[in-house]
């Protein structure tokens, strides 16, 4: 049974000049609605849900449109955008999908910009962590996403009920996650290192966790990883088919939740590549 998609059209109204913009989402849902994917809607997260995670001052400033960076805009209505982006991952929690929402999250932090880093990297509210602390479950999140969740690693530094495991490229935006600090795994990789090498890296990872704690698996799915991409370990399609392989071998539920990745077309063909490597091993 092939994965669902959570996916609403409506995320494709804002942003169109921008690097994270429609284009990439768009060009991701076409591609899999043409392999034959279901797809369901989601709704907005209310604001309880978003107040699990981030400061009320912050939601505040998102709602006024107080929050633009130099590549964070302040676009109309993008707190209706940030939650429903939410929803999409508390849904995918829920079905254990795969949410194709923009805008991403793992960047945003309580407060805003997160671990000495003073943008938000497209992001606006942590979409993944929001529904990991929804669930209550003890949960391992794993960042796939080229750049580091730094937002991700500062809301869950310390949680006893989470760890975190990122790999990604370094030097790269944010310039987080060079270390590892307790339960948050950091492996920062030299771009172009290779998918067998990754491979590696990400079984030595996942090697570190002891799995009997953990009652359900959330990834952070960024293909900016990919040959190209803006955060490039030199990954081909075939790779993220390996990926989604040793999640289905953790045997843990597991949900998916969009971060970066801006070749659509590509983006689409990796989120195929990576769903069949876990469907086909569960």
């Amino acid at each position: 049974m092939k994965t669902k998609i959570v996916y609403s059209e409506k995320c494709l109204g804002y942003g169109t000049w921008h690097v994270e913009g429609p284009q990439r989402v768009k060009a991701a849902h076409e591609v899999l609605q043409a392999k034959g994917y279901e797809f369901m809607e989601p709704t907005p997260a209310n604001d309880e849900e978003l107040l699990t995670i981030h400061d009320a001052d912050y939601l505040f400033n998102v709602k006024k449109g107080l929050v633009e960076d130099s590549d964070t805009p302040a676009y109309d209505n993008i707190y209706q955008f940030a939650r429903l982006s939410v929803g999409g991952a508390l849904l995918a929690s829920k079905i254990n999908g795969f949410s194709l929402m923009r805008p991403p999250g793992h960047h945003v932090g309580r407060n805003g910009a997160a671990l000495g880093v003073y943008t938000r990297g497209f992001c606006y509210l942590n979409n993944i962590a929001i529904a990991v602390k929804e669930s209550g479950k003890h949960t391992l999140i794993l960042d796939i996403d080229g750049h580091h969740g730094n937002g991700t690693q500062e809301i869950f530094q310390g949680d006893e009920k989470v760890v975190y495991v990122s790999l990604h490229q370094s030097p790269n935006y944010p310039g987080t996650g060079n270390f590892t600090e307790g339960n948050c795994i950091n492996f920062a990789l030299p771009a172009n290192y290779g998918g067998k090498r990754y491979l590696e890296t990400l079984d030595k990872a996942l090697g570190m966790v002891d799995l009997a704690k953990f009652e359900a698996v959330a990834v952070s799915a960024g293909f900016d990883t990919h040959q190209g991409d803006l955060a490039t370990l030199g990954l081909v399609e075939q790779d993220y088919f390996e990926i989604g392989k040793r999640v289905a071998l953790l045997k843990k539920p597991a949900f998916f939740v969009l971060e970066g990745g801006y070749v659509g077309e590509k983006v689409g063909l990796d989120i195929d590549s990576f769903l069949r490597g876990y469907e086909e091993n569960l």
